[in-house]
């Protein structure tokens, strides 16, 4: 087959993210193959053609042309073992009606020969957090447990410098519900896992945020527990033992060695090497028991046991360590479907999206006058150091967990303006369609609670605190 790419062949989500090269049309027939799990037909609220003229919740080199495509093919996370163009697309969630339990994903893409696109759901569950990212595989990506909002991601590798382009994913609700229960533990899992230093400082990791100096987090060797930039939604609580110190830190990159090792999950759904114990990273099992030939997914030689990278800041800091060595790790979404209570978002200048809207709509509320176009600039963040100053906080232009709650006040049926506005935005953007009007009648009062119900928070239609921070999150 010639290196020529194919023009906007149709196909469903999943297989295409392989890692090593893999041609469209050996894709495209795998794909059909695998066909779509069996499901119910969805109801027309159920099923929506996403919008990627929009700009996303969290955005790596995504460039918005004809469709969805790498900014630069030279791009990739700094820790990527693979080396080829990367880019990110986390789309806004959306409000589910009827709760489902599995997403069909239906993706029109030019992908050339050895590039790739997969798409990837998660779920929020009622009264709870978000599920792991699961791969719609075979056009489906199957939840473990029925959800009430619904966020997808596309992830998008060039091949040399050809990259693919989405032009259209839609996106069905069904009925179909897992039943291998993979977050049915009561209390989150902890495993002993050897750990080391990540470095990198000024390079990117998976999820684009710019590492710095004495930073915090850590990468495990899935994208399936990898935050949103700025999010602790997928959080471990890492403890060494030589000194009794811990830290709890978000998971933003993905390493080392493996990028489908989910090793904390059940054999059976794990994403590769099922016939290894819970618990077990791979790496670990190729350098101590010759596992794969002492190789990892990519077939280098694995040169120590890792299951975990360390930021420098958790490396030195947090945990106190000088040299890489076994840790304590606890999974802490693995406690029935994600974190037990939303947090607010941490965003700064770059971003672009959803949030940052809201945060231009609650400026305004708050007598800025900021054009409300998504993209956190230097006229929004000179709006919010101007903010900050005048209530006491530090002026930093980062909205985050001081910043939130001065920011996103508290309005309910009556209230008027631009924190309305957000308020209503973001029910839109959540899959319930409200008109961003500014003014809080009934409509927005019985589309706030339907959205509350769903959520499993209390639907008394006044979008207070926790409400805001759930539709943050």
């Amino acid at each position: 087959m010639s290196g020529t790419p194919r023009s906007r062949p149709r196909f469903r989500a999943g297989v295409a993210a392989l890692a090593g090269a893999i041609c469209l049309g050996a894709l495209v027939t795998a794909v059909s193959r695998a066909g779509a799990a069996p499901a119910q037909p969805a109801t027309a609220d159920q099923t929506w053609s996403v919008n990627l003229t929009a700009l996303g919740e969290n955005e790596v080199n995504v460039r918005h042309a004809a469709g969805i495509t790498l900014t630069s093919t030279a791009f990739h996370p700094s820790a990527d073992p693979d080396h080829r163009g990367y880019a990110l697309l986390e789309l806004a969630a959306r409000h589910l009606r009827t709760p489902a339990g599995a997403i069909r994903a239906d993706l029109t893409a030019t992908v050339p020969p050895g590039g790739g696109v997969a798409v990837e759901i998660r779920g929020r569950i009622a009264g709870q957090g978000w599920t792991e990212w699961r791969e719609a595989v075979g056009g489906t990506a199957t939840l473990p447990s029925p959800v009430v909002s619904v966020q997808a991601r596309l992830v998008l590798r060039a091949a040399g410098s050809a990259s693919p382009v989405v032009t259209a994913l839609r996106l069905t609700a069904v009925s179909t519900v897992n039943a291998d229960a993979v977050h049915a533990a009561a209390t989150p899992v902890t495993y002993r896992v050897f750990a080391t230093r990540e470095g990198l400082v000024g390079g990117s990791t998976a999820n684009g945020h710019t590492i710095r100096s004495r930073d915090h987090f850590v990468a495990l060797p899935s994208r399936r527990g990898l935050s949103p930039n700025g999010s602790t939604q997928f959080s471990v609580r890492v403890c060494n033992p030589a000194n009794g110190r811990c830290e709890t830190a978000p998971v933003w990159d993905v390493g080392p060695w493996n990028t489908r090792d989910d090793y904390w999950n059940p054999s059976g759904t794990r994403q590769n090497w099922g016939d290894l114990p819970r618990g077990k990273p791979e790496a670990q099992a190729a350098r101590l028991e010759g596992y794969n030939g002492g190789k990892d997914e990519f077939g280098r030689r694995v040169g120590n046991p890792a299951g975990i990278d360390l930021a420098d800041g958790t490396f030195w800091d947090g945990l106190g360590m000088s040299d890489n060595g076994y840790v304590n790790v606890t999974y802490l979404w693995t406690d029935g479907g994600g974190t037990p209570a939303p947090s607010w978002p941490t965003v700064s200048q770059g971003a672009r999206g959803e949030r940052v809207k809201t945060i231009q709509y609650l400026l305004n509320a708050a007598g800025a006058s900021l054009s409300v176009d998504g993209d956190f600039g230097p006229a929004t963040a000179a709006a919010v150091r101007s903010f900050q100053s005048s209530h006491g906080l530090t002026a930093d232009a980062v909205v985050g967990g001081q910043t939130w709650p001065r920011l996103a006040v508290t309005v309910r049926q009556g209230s008027t303006g631009n924190a309305v506005r957000a308020l209503q935005s973001q029910l839109t953007a959540h899959g319930i369609a409200t008109t961003v009007d500014g003014n809080f009648g009934p409509a927005t009062a019985a589309n706030l609670r339907a959205y509350q119900s769903a959520a499993g928070i209390t639907a008394d239609a006044v979008a207070g605190p926790q409400t805001w921070q759930t539709l943050l999150t």
